[in-house]
């Protein structure tokens, strides 16, 4: 299962920000903002937990070893590796956490396992998962978790409540390049809008880099604005872009676009991750065993 990776510890940050970056050091200010707002979710990212608690849980349901690898922190790809070689494995699938296929994402972590394979044993046979964005258990588990978020909300608002699903931005110009990512993203919103029974479905892109270049829209603040122009004062945010809370989501979202709201006068709901749901595991474990049965 490989992640991105994230530090569970505030002075962890710097190093993590460099691996991040391939060794560019981040100006000062922007570590320290970083570092800011990691503090405001308690210290450090729950994500290794969480994956882990994915892992286990996945473990249990397919019999069969299950490593967590992450690209920018521990434990390592390469370390995931060497542990399922000296376990004597000698075919595995890997699985991002990332449902829909960017180079940004998805194509540094098959170049990463690459280069792990090939410092730890060349030849070992992977079957890598490009993408999953549109497998039918993926949407069942963003359904499950948008409905009763949806649910939730309007019983509490008592009326409708504007959806908005939302993915991590990229540069534009990586789909400008031929990046499937924004169509891959908006497939998989299409989907879980249509299991919900939605008559339209709005796509935002959160999370753009501190960097000087143009990402991908629209922005979820701006989505915020239209639906306060049109009288709006509630919004359920659905991300289909993570599987499981970190600073995206609970900074992101929790923090920043709820003060963004209220500031605006609209209150932002969110249906809460996968995580270690079983309804998420379940899906992982059909894609692993499908994926396992086309390598027999």
């Amino acid at each position: 299962m490989l992640a991105h990776g994230a530090p569970d510890r505030l002075e962890d940050i710097p190093e993590f920000l460099l691996n991040v970056r391939g060794g560019r050091p981040l100006p000062e200010p922007m570590v320290k903002e970083i570092v800011r707002r990691y503090g405001l979710i308690g210290g450090g990212s729950p994500l290794l937990q969480l994956t882990t608690q994915q892992a286990e849980a996945l473990e249990k349901q397919i019999t069969v070893p299950v490593r967590v690898a992450m690209r920018n922190w521990r434990p390592f790809i390469v370390e995931a590796v060497r542990s399922l070689c000296q376990d004597g494995v000698e075919q595995a699938v890997a699985v991002c956490l990332a449902p829909q296929n960017s180079r940004t994402s998805i194509g540094l972590y098959r170049k990463a396992l690459d280069e792990a394979i090939a410092q730890v044993k060349p030849g070992w046979k992977v079957d890598f998962v490009e993408n999953w964005h549109d497998h039918p258990g993926l949407i069942e588990a963003y359904r499950e978790r948008a409905s009763a978020a949806l649910a939730r909300a309007e019983r509490e608002t008592g009326g409708p409540v504007p959806v908005i699903f939302t993915a991590h931005s990229v540069p534009e110009r990586t789909i400008a390049d031929g990046d499937p990512y924004e169509q891959q993203v908006r497939e998989t919103a299409a989907l879980v809008a249509q299991a919900m029974g939605l008559a339209g479905c709005r796509v935002a892109f959160q999370s753009q880099g501190m960097t000087a270049e143009k990402w991908l829209g629209p922005t979820v603040e701006s989505a915020i604005d239209r639906i306060a122009a049109a009288g709006g004062r509630n919004v359920l945010l659905v991300p289909v872009g993570f599987v499981s809370d970190h600073v995206e989501i609970l900074y992101d979202i929790d923090i920043l676009f709820r003060e963004y709201g209220k500031a605006r006068g609209v209150t932002v709901w969110r249906s809460e991750s996968l995580n270690a749901g079983p309804c998420f595991i379940k899906a992982l474990a059909t894609l692993v065993t499908e994926r396992a049965a086309l390598t027999q």
